[in-house]
């Protein structure tokens, strides 16, 4: 194939038919875009649920990164709740792989040397963070979503903002004019097998990820990447089935030098593959290799990851099999249908959370939910609303992996149970904001608080 090198068709112009209104949209089903549409229909809002895939759970689910992080704190406490504790606790004890409450906040050896290699004990200390099976999770967040009256559009991609008079402002770019010149964003256009349709909306919800539709809007974002860590790494996670799981955990647990031995001559075959325990004692999980150097957002880099995560589990299963306890018989299960991504744009919002200040003090006055200190020196953090609100834009939150962080501080933000913090927070923000006709940035925070309260959440620190 030759490039286009900046050649250019003309389409016609054509009218849009408009799909449907609502209070609140929410484009993307991933842990923020589920979570924001449950909070924002509990709280009475006509909330449409746009997804572009087939079923809920974005990269928890489809994307096979159903490894949970840490929801507690250094010490055990619950730090992370709400419409994401719910999912945990109605996806029931057989579809979990986590260590019973009782143990949360241990540091007890034989407790933690368990659940180390179950992912679920760091640090040194026993945390809840949950291996859940991903079809379980999306049978429950469909019954989340049909109890909560959210009307949803399942095979349906978001791809351009309506700002203003209807319409779509040219991409990219910031919006035109001086400081505090503000567009609004009015909904957004989805293409499907019917076409290309318009959804109106009082507020839009971007949990796409990728913040396409505010970048889309004309939101100032960014995209710097901290280099030094998995932050931009993307890759196609997989699962092996036929696995003896409990024999290779023995192995790793109890023989521990041979197992590094072994993983050392795994790469030096060049073979850079981990396994993960699943809920079930059969199947076993890998987020590896994790590749650098490739975007999100570009299809052909996007094109070339499939290929070599697709290569690389084959030759993976092929040494495993000859070398590691439990795996002689192992088989492909599956691989995910969504690519796993980490890092693309970063919304520039009203408020900036940076590592800096988490390190400090880690607080603000318009938190919305919070997050578990990156290692025990840090304190949690509160998440603010200003984080999810672009500068210069209204009408539009963007809620998940593309909220207002520099690199060091996004890189544990971007994880499940922060986009259901920041989804259940923006979803709710959402809900008020459609209800009194004004800005989300106008919600009043003290009233946020409260309904995430009632609904579950947990915005303030224990201590």
């Amino acid at each position: 194939m030759r490039t286009g090198n900046g050649e250019t068709i003309t389409e016609p112009a054509r009218e849009v038919p408009v799909y449907g209104h609502c209070d609140v949209l929410v484009i993307g089903g991933g842990p923020a875009g589920f979570s924001a549409a449950v909070a924002a229909a509990r709280e009475g809002a006509d909330v449409v649920l746009v997804e572009r895939y087939g079923h809920l759970g974005g990269l928890a689910t489809g994307g096979l990164v159903f490894w949970i992080d840490r929801m507690t704190d250094w010490h055990g406490n619950l730090v992370v709740a709400g419409v994401g504790q719910e999912l945990m606790e109605r996806c029931g004890h057989d579809a979990i792989l986590g260590p019973p409450h009782e143990l949360w906040g241990s540091r007890d050896k034989e407790a933690v040397a368990y659940w180390s290699i179950r992912s679920s004990a760091h640090r040194g200390v026993v945390t809840w963070a949950p291996t859940v099976d991903p079809e379980m999770m999306k049978l429950v967040s469909n019954d989340m979503v049909r109890e909560a009256g959210v009307h949803m559009l399942f095979h349906s991609w978001a791809v351009a903002a309506i700002v203003d008079s209807g319409e779509r402002r040219p991409h990219p770019g910031p919006l035109p004019g001086g400081e505090g010149t503000r567009g609004r964003v009015r909904g957004a256009v989805f293409e499907s097998k019917e076409g290309r349709r318009a959804l109106l909306a009082k507020v839009t919800v971007d949990c796409s990820g990728d913040g396409d539709i505010f970048a889309d809007a004309g939101a100032e974002f960014e995209s710097d990447v901290d280099t030094a860590t998995i932050h931009a790494r993307v890759n196609t996670s997989f699962r092996f089935g036929n696995v003896d799981m409990p024999r290779y955990l023995d192995f790793r647990l109890n023989q521990p030098q041979a197992h590094n031995e072994l993983m050392r001559r795994a790469s030096a075959a060049g073979v850079d593959m981990r396994v993960h325990a699943t809920a079930y004692d059969s199947v076993a999980l890998s987020m590896t290799p994790k590749f650098t150097g490739y975007s999100a957002i570009n299809v052909a880099d996007l094109t070339a990851v499939e290929f070599r995560s697709r290569d690389a589990m084959r030759q993976g299963l092929a040494w495993f099999r000859a070398n590691v306890p439990g795996f002689e018989r192992a088989w492909i299960l599956d691989t995910a249908p969504q690519i796993g991504t980490r890092h693309s744009r970063r919304l520039l919002g009203k408020t900036k959370i940076t590592l800096d200040h988490w390190r400090s003090s880690g607080r603000y006055v318009d938190r919305i939910g919070q997050c578990p200190g990156l290692t025990p020196e840090f304190p949690t953090l509160d998440i603010p609303l200003g984080c999810l609100v672009p500068q210069r834009v209204d009408g539009i939150l963007a809620a998940g992996r593309n909220l207002s962080a520099d690199p060091p501080a996004h890189n544990p933000l971007r994880e499940v149970p922060e986009c259901w913090v920041m989804g259940q927070g923006a979803g709710v923000a959402a809900a008020l904001a459609a209800r009194d006709n004004v800005s989300p940035r106008d919600v009043p925070v003290a009233e946020l608080q409260e309904k995430l309260r009632r609904q579950g959440a947990i915005v303030d620190r224990s201590a």
